[in-house]
Order: C-alpha cells, then structure tokens, then sequence
C-alpha cells in the first residue's frame, strides 16, 4: 500500500478452527507483508482450539500456524481492534448471521466452502478434504495478493 500498512482483512466463520484459520494462516504467508489476515468465529465452542488436522496441511503446505488460535469476531469490534479493510465470510452459516459493527466501515465478501471438519471417512479421506479447501482458499487469495491495492481507501 502506498501508506506503507498492510491490508488488514478478516476471515470469519462459526467456530473458528478449520476454513477461518486455514485462510487466515495463508493469506498471511502469500501476503509478504502487503496483507495482515486475521480469523474469528460468530460462536467458537468454550475452550475451541483450531482444528489438527487443518494445522497439519497448514505445516505440511510449508505455511506457518505459529500464533493461531480460535477466538470470537467480538474481540475485532473493539474500540482498540485493528481496523479492518476488508471482511470475509468463509461459511454459509457466518454469512447469514448478523455481523457486529466493524469499525472504519470495512468492504465485505463471502467465499463459501464446504466444512472439511465434517468429510467422512479414514483419516487419509479427512485430511484430503483440508488440503482441498485449503488449495480453493489458495486459488482465491493469490487472485486476492494480485490485485492492485494502490487506489483502494482505506480511511
């Protein structure tokens, strides 16, 4: 970005532990500094952790999960939050709930993926569903890493 801050961009879904965080882990790695990618869930269970086998394709995609955690969207609607320019939904039920107030009026979009948490099967079928969500999330966000950033207001 001209003014030198990255574009802070926030995946939400419902409980924040598979497509949010696969989203939030890549972005952050294929956005080299331009992009900051957050995730959180409308309702993430008591105790919610994200889910090991959406950090195992992580790690086994070379992407860092160093830091990432499960949390609510009401800790991004807070007065000290960091602004967000642009938010995405990444489930359908996310989508269809109410969102809090973003602060600074953030651009909004909705990539719907189905939840690989709940593919059936062996483990070796449960962990294909993560890596193919998590290339669809890839494919969308190098287009998302691509675009000409310059011209988008941010204030």
């Amino acid at each position: 970005m001209a003014d030198g801050k990255p574009f802070n961009v926030l995946f939400l879904c419902t409980h924040n532990s598979a497509r949010s965080i696969l989203a939030e882990a890549m972005l952050n790695h294929l956005g080299q500094g331009r992009f900051k990618a957050y995730s959180a869930g409308s309702s993430p269970r008591e105790n919610q952790q994200p889910n090991p086998m959406a950090l195992e394709v992580l790690r086994n995609a070379g992407v860092s999960t160093e830091g990432l955690r499960s949390k609510t969207w009401d800790e991004f609607g807070k007065p000290d939050a960091p602004h967000m320019d642009l938010v995405i939904t990444v489930c359908d039920n996310a989508a269809g709930e109410v969102c809090p107030f973003w602060p600074g009026h953030p651009a909004t979009a909705h990539w719907g993926y189905p939840d690989p948490s709940e593919a059936q099967g062996s483990e070796e079928q449960k962990l294909e569903a993560f890596r193919q969500t998590l290339h669809a999330i890839r494919r969308r966000l190098e287009l998302l890493v691509n675009l000409p950033l310059e011209g988008v207001d941010k204030s």
